[in-house]
């Protein structure tokens, strides 16, 4: 358990990082926040939320799962690597609950559902602070109980790199291998070889199958709903 994080004196020192695609969605979550917190700064995608964190150190993030770039667990796995003790709050509307056990494993420190109150947020908020983990209690039960999918339809994740994590998703995302390779910072033949590797490491025929892996593998969502205010 961590050592706690708490607002004195009417002194916000409470610092939030914010990320989410949603713009609306992500405006209004900082105006209900900086009622009691201090929101240093946004993000609306991985990549942002990756270099945002690491230049504002905030104490505590609050971001969605599904973003363009990278996806926010990925983006997590990366800042967490800079800042290890940093703490997670992942909102979301995905019901996927091995997914939430993934996340949670991997450090996540609280898991909420995007339609969850604002009551609700501000509990897990408190919760966090106080070193403490919160999950949604619609979700909390199936957790335990383990009854949920496959997370990744049989596929293990552990097979591809984060740079093949990152490589795939943008693809998948339906940009050019020369906007991925500007995007990541690379040749476009690196990325065409990743692109290469990865197809034959799960004996993909086309570019279908690719997405369709990035699917299976949680970089990109088939279903988004719309954002709940």
């Amino acid at each position: 358990m961590g050592t706690a994080l708490s607002n004195e004196g009417g002194v916000k020192l409470v610092r939030l990082l914010l990320a989410d695609d949603h713009v609306l969605l992500l405006d209004a979550l900082k105006h209900l926040l900086e009622t009691e917190y201090s929101v240093v700064g946004t993000a609306s995608n991985g990549a942002e939320l990756i270099a945002e964190a690491i230049r504002l150190k905030p104490d505590i993030i609050i971001t969605d799962m599904a973003m363009p770039v990278q996806n926010g667990l990925d983006a997590i796995n990366q800042v967490k690597k800079f800042m290890p003790h940093i703490r997670v709050i992942i909102m979301t509307a995905l019901e996927d609950t091995d997914l939430a056990r993934h996340a949670l494993a991997t450090g996540v420190s609280a898991y909420l559902r995007k339609s969850s109150a604002a009551v609700e947020l501000f509990g897990a908020l408190r919760a966090v602070r106080a070193g403490r983990r919160y999950v949604s209690p619609s979700l909390a039960k199936k957790i335990e109980d383990g009854t949920s999918r496959s997370i990744n339809g049989g596929v293990s994740s552990r097979r591809l790199s984060p740079r093949q994590r990152q490589v795939i998703q943008l693809l998948a995302e339906g940009h050019t291998m020369k906007q991925t390779a500007a995007k990541l910072g690379l040749k476009p033949r690196t990325v065409a070889f990743h692109k290469y590797q990865v197809m034959a490491i799960f004996h993909l025929k086309s570019t279908t199958d690719l997405v369709q892996l990035a699917i299976n593998e949680k970089l990109i969502f088939d279903f988004r709903p719309p954002c709940q205010l």
